[in-house]
Protein backbone atom coordinates (compact mmCIF):
# COMPACT_ATOMS: atom_id res chain seq x y z
CA UNK A 1 0.00 0.00 0.00
CA UNK A 2 2.94 2.37 0.96
CA UNK A 3 3.92 2.06 -3.03
CA UNK A 4 1.01 2.28 -4.65
CA UNK A 5 0.24 5.77 -2.12
CA UNK A 6 3.47 6.94 -3.98
CA UNK A 7 1.96 6.34 -7.56
CA UNK A 8 -1.07 7.72 -6.96
CA UNK A 9 0.51 11.13 -5.31
CA UNK A 10 2.80 10.86 -8.62
CA UNK A 11 0.05 10.30 -11.11
CA UNK A 12 -2.38 13.42 -9.27
CA UNK A 13 0.95 15.07 -10.19
CA UNK A 14 0.22 14.99 -13.76
CA UNK A 15 -3.76 16.15 -14.08
CA UNK A 16 -5.01 19.32 -15.48
CA UNK A 17 -8.10 20.51 -13.02
CA UNK A 18 -10.54 23.43 -13.56
CA UNK A 19 -12.32 25.12 -10.43
CA UNK A 20 -15.20 27.26 -11.28
CA UNK A 21 -16.89 29.30 -8.32
CA UNK A 22 -16.58 32.30 -6.23
CA UNK A 23 -13.14 33.38 -5.34
CA UNK A 24 -12.28 35.52 -2.98
CA UNK A 25 -9.78 37.22 -0.97
CA UNK A 26 -9.43 36.21 2.79
CA UNK A 27 -7.66 39.07 4.39
CA UNK A 28 -6.18 38.43 8.56
CA UNK A 29 -5.17 41.10 10.49
CA UNK A 30 -3.42 40.28 13.47
CA UNK A 31 -2.80 41.69 16.69
CA UNK A 32 -2.92 41.82 20.60
CA UNK A 33 -6.26 42.59 22.87
CA UNK A 34 -4.30 44.81 25.91
CA UNK A 35 -7.67 47.26 26.98
CA UNK A 36 -11.46 47.96 26.07
CA UNK A 37 -12.52 51.11 24.37
CA UNK A 38 -13.35 54.11 26.66
CA UNK A 39 -15.91 55.21 23.48
CA UNK A 40 -17.76 51.66 23.54
CA UNK A 41 -17.44 48.51 25.30
CA UNK A 42 -15.62 46.72 22.87
CA UNK A 43 -12.09 45.62 23.15
CA UNK A 44 -9.01 47.00 21.16
CA UNK A 45 -6.98 45.38 18.91
CA UNK A 46 -3.52 46.67 18.70
CA UNK A 47 -2.54 45.39 14.94
CA UNK A 48 0.70 43.88 14.31
CA UNK A 49 0.46 42.77 11.13
CA UNK A 50 -1.72 42.23 8.01
CA UNK A 51 -2.08 39.81 5.47
CA UNK A 52 -3.84 38.71 2.38
CA UNK A 53 -4.42 35.37 1.22
CA UNK A 54 -6.36 33.51 -1.37
CA UNK A 55 -10.45 32.84 -0.37
CA UNK A 56 -13.20 30.84 -1.80
CA UNK A 57 -13.03 28.80 -5.02
CA UNK A 58 -9.30 30.12 -4.96
CA UNK A 59 -8.88 28.24 -1.95
CA UNK A 60 -9.61 25.10 -3.34
CA UNK A 61 -7.52 25.61 -7.05
CA UNK A 62 -4.55 26.36 -4.29
CA UNK A 63 -5.05 23.00 -2.70
CA UNK A 64 -4.67 21.67 -6.32
CA UNK A 65 -1.29 22.96 -7.24
CA UNK A 66 -0.23 22.25 -3.30
CA UNK A 67 -0.37 18.82 -4.28
CA UNK A 68 1.63 19.10 -7.90
CA UNK A 69 -1.69 19.14 -10.07
CA UNK A 70 -2.14 22.19 -13.09
CA UNK A 71 -5.20 24.58 -12.27
CA UNK A 72 -6.87 27.21 -13.82
CA UNK A 73 -9.42 29.22 -12.15
CA UNK A 74 -12.69 30.03 -13.94
CA UNK A 75 -14.10 32.66 -12.62
CA UNK A 76 -15.50 36.36 -12.42
CA UNK A 77 -13.70 39.38 -9.82
CA UNK A 78 -14.34 43.01 -9.80
CA UNK A 79 -11.87 45.58 -11.42
CA UNK A 80 -11.02 47.22 -8.29
CA UNK A 81 -8.33 46.75 -5.91
CA UNK A 82 -8.67 43.59 -4.18
CA UNK A 83 -8.98 41.60 -7.76
CA UNK A 84 -6.03 42.90 -8.56
CA UNK A 85 -4.30 41.94 -5.16
CA UNK A 86 -6.06 38.39 -5.75
CA UNK A 87 -5.08 37.89 -9.10
CA UNK A 88 -1.55 38.32 -8.53
CA UNK A 89 -2.09 35.91 -5.32
CA UNK A 90 -3.37 33.29 -7.61
CA UNK A 91 -0.44 34.13 -10.51
CA UNK A 92 2.39 33.53 -7.10
CA UNK A 93 0.92 30.38 -6.73
CA UNK A 94 1.69 29.08 -10.39
CA UNK A 95 -2.36 28.76 -10.91
CA UNK A 96 -4.01 29.62 -14.41
CA UNK A 97 -5.71 33.28 -14.42
CA UNK A 98 -5.79 33.09 -18.06
CA UNK A 99 -9.41 32.31 -17.72
CA UNK A 100 -10.37 34.90 -15.04
CA UNK A 101 -13.00 37.71 -15.94
CA UNK A 102 -12.49 41.05 -14.61
CA UNK A 103 -15.46 43.60 -15.26
CA UNK A 104 -16.36 46.66 -13.49
CA UNK A 105 -20.07 44.79 -12.93
CA UNK A 106 -18.94 43.13 -9.71
CA UNK A 107 -16.91 43.76 -6.68
CA UNK A 108 -14.27 41.27 -5.08
CA UNK A 109 -15.34 39.72 -2.19
CA UNK A 110 -13.18 40.54 0.53
CA UNK A 111 -13.25 38.77 4.24
CA UNK A 112 -11.35 40.82 7.16
CA UNK A 113 -10.66 38.75 10.09
CA UNK A 114 -9.03 39.92 12.78
CA UNK A 115 -7.38 37.57 15.14
CA UNK A 116 -6.38 38.06 18.87
CA UNK A 117 -4.37 35.26 20.52
CA UNK A 118 -5.17 32.81 17.24
CA UNK A 119 -9.02 33.45 18.00
CA UNK A 120 -11.02 34.75 15.64
CA UNK A 121 -13.05 37.74 16.97
CA UNK A 122 -14.82 39.17 14.11
CA UNK A 123 -14.94 39.14 10.51
CA UNK A 124 -15.90 41.75 8.08
CA UNK A 125 -17.14 40.60 4.70
CA UNK A 126 -16.57 43.64 1.69
CA UNK A 127 -18.89 41.24 -1.36
CA UNK A 128 -21.76 41.91 -3.52
CA UNK A 129 -23.22 38.57 -3.96
CA UNK A 130 -25.99 39.16 -6.59
CA UNK A 131 -25.79 36.68 -9.83
CA UNK A 132 -24.30 37.35 -12.77
CA UNK A 133 -25.80 39.32 -15.05
CA UNK A 134 -26.89 37.95 -18.58
CA UNK A 135 -23.46 39.53 -20.29
CA UNK A 136 -21.36 38.22 -17.39
CA UNK A 137 -22.84 35.38 -17.66
CA UNK A 138 -22.28 34.58 -21.78
CA UNK A 139 -18.64 35.70 -21.20
CA UNK A 140 -17.95 33.19 -18.15
CA UNK A 141 -19.73 29.81 -19.80
CA UNK A 142 -17.47 31.28 -23.42
CA UNK A 143 -14.37 31.36 -21.13
CA UNK A 144 -15.29 27.83 -19.82
CA UNK A 145 -15.70 26.41 -23.38
CA UNK A 146 -12.83 27.99 -24.40
CA UNK A 147 -11.06 26.35 -21.71
CA UNK A 148 -12.69 22.86 -22.28
CA UNK A 149 -11.53 22.83 -25.70
CA UNK A 150 -8.09 23.94 -25.53
CA UNK A 151 -7.15 22.45 -22.17
CA UNK A 152 -8.87 19.32 -22.23
CA UNK A 153 -9.18 19.04 -18.26
CA UNK A 154 -9.23 15.90 -16.46
CA UNK A 155 -11.66 17.07 -13.95
CA UNK A 156 -13.96 19.92 -13.16
CA UNK A 157 -14.76 21.43 -9.86
CA UNK A 158 -18.16 23.34 -8.97
CA UNK A 159 -17.06 25.50 -5.81
CA UNK A 160 -20.03 27.12 -4.86
CA UNK A 161 -20.55 30.02 -2.01
CA UNK A 162 -23.06 31.83 -3.35
CA UNK A 163 -21.84 34.64 -4.41
CA UNK A 164 -23.75 34.73 -7.57
CA UNK A 165 -20.79 33.30 -9.93
CA UNK A 166 -22.49 29.71 -10.40
CA UNK A 167 -25.75 30.93 -11.40
CA UNK A 168 -28.01 28.13 -12.62
CA UNK A 169 -27.04 28.89 -16.23
CA UNK A 170 -23.33 28.55 -15.73
CA UNK A 171 -24.01 25.23 -13.55
CA UNK A 172 -26.10 23.43 -16.31
CA UNK A 173 -24.23 24.52 -18.99
CA UNK A 174 -21.14 23.70 -17.34
CA UNK A 175 -21.64 20.03 -16.21
CA UNK A 176 -23.40 19.21 -19.70
CA UNK A 177 -20.19 20.15 -21.75
CA UNK A 178 -18.23 17.68 -19.75
CA UNK A 179 -20.80 14.93 -19.72
CA UNK A 180 -20.07 15.37 -23.49
CA UNK A 181 -16.58 15.56 -23.42
CA UNK A 182 -16.38 12.59 -21.01
CA UNK A 183 -14.86 14.89 -17.90
CA UNK A 184 -15.79 14.34 -14.64
CA UNK A 185 -17.47 17.70 -12.61
CA UNK A 186 -17.30 17.26 -8.80
CA UNK A 187 -19.37 20.08 -6.69
CA UNK A 188 -19.35 21.20 -3.46
CA UNK A 189 -22.67 23.40 -2.99
CA UNK A 190 -24.71 26.07 -1.21
CA UNK A 191 -28.21 25.62 -0.45
CA UNK A 192 -29.40 27.97 -3.30
CA UNK A 193 -28.86 25.98 -6.26
CA UNK A 194 -28.43 22.83 -4.54
CA UNK A 195 -30.87 21.09 -6.79
CA UNK A 196 -29.44 22.68 -9.90
CA UNK A 197 -26.05 20.33 -10.09
CA UNK A 198 -28.08 17.54 -12.12
CA UNK A 199 -26.01 14.86 -13.44
CA UNK A 200 -22.87 15.86 -11.83
CA UNK A 201 -20.01 12.68 -10.85
CA UNK A 202 -19.20 13.82 -7.18
CA UNK A 203 -21.90 15.98 -5.42
CA UNK A 204 -20.18 17.09 -1.98
CA UNK A 205 -22.47 18.89 0.62
CA UNK A 206 -22.00 19.62 4.66
CA UNK A 207 -24.75 17.46 7.13
CA UNK A 208 -26.25 20.24 7.57
CA UNK A 209 -26.51 21.33 4.25
CA UNK A 210 -28.77 18.59 2.96
CA UNK A 211 -30.60 18.11 6.19
CA UNK A 212 -31.94 21.66 5.48
CA UNK A 213 -32.20 21.08 1.67
CA UNK A 214 -33.69 17.68 2.05
CA UNK A 215 -36.32 19.30 4.21
CA UNK A 216 -35.23 16.60 7.07
CA UNK A 217 -35.48 16.43 10.97
CA UNK A 218 -32.51 15.41 12.24
CA UNK A 219 -32.33 11.65 13.12
CA UNK A 220 -29.52 9.07 14.46
CA UNK A 221 -26.91 9.73 11.70
CA UNK A 222 -25.64 6.78 10.66
CA UNK A 223 -24.77 4.47 7.65
CA UNK A 224 -28.85 3.42 7.13
CA UNK A 225 -30.13 6.96 7.29
CA UNK A 226 -27.30 8.56 5.16
CA UNK A 227 -28.01 5.77 2.94
CA UNK A 228 -31.61 6.94 2.38
CA UNK A 229 -29.96 10.41 2.19
CA UNK A 230 -28.41 9.47 -0.42
CA UNK A 231 -30.91 8.12 -2.45
CA UNK A 232 -32.56 11.00 -1.75
CA UNK A 233 -30.36 13.28 -3.59
CA UNK A 234 -30.02 10.73 -6.05
CA UNK A 235 -33.54 10.86 -7.24
CA UNK A 236 -33.17 14.67 -7.45
CA UNK A 237 -29.61 15.12 -9.01
CA UNK A 238 -29.33 11.37 -11.13
CA UNK A 239 -25.42 11.92 -10.00
CA UNK A 240 -23.13 9.17 -9.38
CA UNK A 241 -21.27 9.38 -5.86
CA UNK A 242 -22.60 11.53 -2.52
CA UNK A 243 -19.49 12.25 -0.21
CA UNK A 244 -21.09 14.07 2.89
CA UNK A 245 -18.98 15.93 5.65
CA UNK A 246 -19.75 14.98 8.99
CA UNK A 247 -17.80 17.68 10.82
CA UNK A 248 -16.15 16.06 13.88
CA UNK A 249 -17.97 12.43 12.90
CA UNK A 250 -15.67 12.57 9.98
CA UNK A 251 -17.43 11.77 6.35
CA UNK A 252 -19.41 9.48 4.26
CA UNK A 253 -19.48 8.35 0.85
CA UNK A 254 -22.38 5.97 -1.21
CA UNK A 255 -21.64 5.36 -4.45
CA UNK A 256 -23.67 2.84 -6.86
CA UNK A 257 -23.69 -0.16 -4.38
CA UNK A 258 -22.64 0.92 -1.07
CA UNK A 259 -22.02 3.59 1.72
CA UNK A 260 -19.88 3.96 4.53
CA UNK A 261 -18.68 6.31 7.41
CA UNK A 262 -15.22 7.02 7.78
CA UNK A 263 -14.57 7.84 11.26
CA UNK A 264 -12.36 11.48 11.35
CA UNK A 265 -8.80 11.01 13.29
CA UNK A 266 -8.33 12.74 16.50
CA UNK A 267 -7.28 16.05 16.15
CA UNK A 268 -6.32 19.29 17.77
CA UNK A 269 -8.50 21.60 15.90
CA UNK A 270 -7.69 25.57 15.97
CA UNK A 271 -10.11 26.48 12.90
CA UNK A 272 -12.20 24.69 10.60
CA UNK A 273 -12.24 27.59 7.90
CA UNK A 274 -11.49 26.27 4.51
CA UNK A 275 -11.30 22.45 5.05
CA UNK A 276 -14.11 21.92 3.08
CA UNK A 277 -12.45 23.12 0.23
CA UNK A 278 -9.30 20.87 1.03
CA UNK A 279 -11.81 17.51 0.92
CA UNK A 280 -13.12 18.16 -2.07
CA UNK A 281 -9.80 19.40 -3.55
CA UNK A 282 -8.16 15.92 -2.64
CA UNK A 283 -11.40 13.81 -3.26
CA UNK A 284 -11.77 15.66 -7.04
CA UNK A 285 -7.48 14.56 -7.51
CA UNK A 286 -7.69 10.72 -5.84
CA UNK A 287 -10.90 9.58 -7.79
CA UNK A 288 -9.78 11.45 -11.05
CA UNK A 289 -6.74 9.67 -10.61
CA UNK A 290 -8.09 6.16 -9.19
CA UNK A 291 -12.31 6.03 -9.37
CA UNK A 292 -12.28 4.70 -5.94
CA UNK A 293 -14.59 6.13 -3.86
CA UNK A 294 -13.77 4.85 -0.80
CA UNK A 295 -9.70 5.54 -0.82
CA UNK A 296 -11.38 9.43 -1.82
CA UNK A 297 -12.88 9.52 1.20
CA UNK A 298 -10.15 8.13 3.43
CA UNK A 299 -7.33 10.29 1.97
CA UNK A 300 -10.02 13.98 2.01
CA UNK A 301 -11.18 13.00 5.45
CA UNK A 302 -7.04 13.27 6.58
CA UNK A 303 -6.69 16.43 4.67
CA UNK A 304 -9.61 18.07 5.96
CA UNK A 305 -8.45 17.02 9.53
CA UNK A 306 -4.58 18.33 8.90
CA UNK A 307 -5.80 21.58 7.72
CA UNK A 308 -8.36 22.21 10.52
CA UNK A 309 -4.85 22.63 12.83
CA UNK A 310 -3.97 25.46 11.60
CA UNK A 311 -5.13 29.28 11.99
CA UNK A 312 -7.26 30.64 8.55
CA UNK A 313 -7.48 29.59 5.39
CA UNK A 314 -4.23 27.50 4.66
CA UNK A 315 -3.88 24.64 1.50
CA UNK A 316 -2.80 21.02 2.23
CA UNK A 317 0.80 20.01 2.40
CA UNK A 318 1.85 17.80 -0.06
CA UNK A 319 4.83 15.64 2.11
CA UNK A 320 2.23 16.11 4.86
CA UNK A 321 -0.41 14.19 3.81
CA UNK A 322 1.29 11.71 1.93
CA UNK A 323 3.25 10.80 5.11
CA UNK A 324 -0.34 11.02 7.16
CA UNK A 325 -1.92 8.82 4.65
CA UNK A 326 0.58 6.21 4.67
CA UNK A 327 0.49 6.04 8.59
CA UNK A 328 -3.54 6.34 9.01
CA UNK A 329 -4.75 4.11 6.13
CA UNK A 330 -5.51 0.93 6.80
CA UNK A 331 -3.90 -2.25 5.84
CA UNK A 332 -7.41 -3.14 4.16
CA UNK A 333 -6.70 -0.41 1.48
Amino acid sequence: MIQSLDHLFADIARLKVGVIGDVMLDTYWWGNVERISPEAPVPVVALSRKETRIGGAGNVALNIVSLGASCAILSVVGKDIEGKQLKSLLSEQKIDVEYLLERSTRTTTNKIRIISRNQQMLRLDAEQSLDLDNADEKLLLAQITDFIEKEKPDIIILEDYNKGILTEKVITGTISLCNKKNIKTTVDPKRKNFFAYQNATLFKPNLHEVLTSLNLLPEVIDENFLSRVHKLLAGKLDHKISLITLSEKGIFYHDTTQGKIIPSHRRSIADVSGAGDTVIAVASLVYAVSGDIRLSAEISNIAGGIVCEEVGTVAISREKLLEETKSLLPASN
